[in-house]
């Protein structure tokens, strides 16, 4: 487990790669922090299927929760960013199966796991969150089910649907922490009944679910700007 060489600064953030290996597998992250220094509170970012660890948005809001003093930390999912073994933007359907080659929920688990082991040897322990919408929510819901060190998670875009359906409704009663859970109601991909379902499962009796028109991309950006604020507000 080992930083990687190349830092990068920009938008107001101090990026670091690095590189894990974990169980014949290598896991590549990355860790933004304020540039200022300030870094008293840390969030995991999961991101969505069929992108990466440094997607735009993933980038936008390591940069919003920097303005706030937070750092943030992303890994590449199962089959994703550099571990992606073929392009599924080009073959939807192979998500799946790019889920199940990749370790499924055990591995993907053991590598979120890890990478937080990692970061606060490295950097410290200190309040940590999660923020992850789609896959970030098949990839966050069982780390913040399974993980103490997790206080507040931002989930949403995923119902008791998808390669680990059985897991998330395994493991959402298990979820004790605020949870804010954001929906589409004309979402054309995650059935809308089965993201329903799958708050009313969360074991948390602090949560609370944001439904908005539109399609499973269209997230309104007051609801993004919202999401900051949340995590703000409960990782203090």
């Amino acid at each position: 487990m080992s930083w990687n060489d190349k830092n990068d600064n920009k938008n107001g953030l101090d990026e670091r790669g690095f590189t894990l290996s974990l169980e014949g597998r290598s896991v590549p992250g990355v860790y933004w922090t304020p540039s200022d220094g300030a870094s008293e509170r840390l969030v995991l970012l999961g991101h969505g299927g069929t992108t990466h660890k440094k997607v735009d948005y993933i980038e936008q809001m390591a940069a919003m929760l920097a303005a706030r003093g937070i750092s943030c930390m992303a890994i590449d999912g199962p089959g994703h960013g550099e571990r992606a073994t073929r392009d599924i933007t080009q073959h939807p359907d192979a998500f799946a199966e790019v889920w199940d080659e990749g370790g499924g929920t055990p591995a993907m688990l053991a590598d979120w796991r890890a990478a937080l082991d990692f970061i606060e040897q490295q950097e410290g322990v200190r309040p940590t969150g999660w923020w992850g919408l789609s896959m970030g929510t098949m990839m966050g819901l069982p780390v913040t089910a399974t993980d103490e060190r997790i206080r507040v998670a931002l989930l949403g875009l995923m119902g008791t649907w998808g390669p680990n359906a059985d897991d998330l409704i395994r493991l959402a009663p298990e979820v004790s922490c605020p949870v804010r859970f954001l929906m589409q109601w004309d979402d054309e991909i995650v059935p809308r009944d089965t993201c329903i379902e799958l708050f009313g499962t969360l074991g948390s009796k602090k949560k609370t679910l944001h439904a908005n028109p539109g399609a499973h991309q269209a997230v309104p950006q007051f609801e993004i700007r919202g999401s900051v604020d949340y995590l703000d507000k409960y990782l203090r």
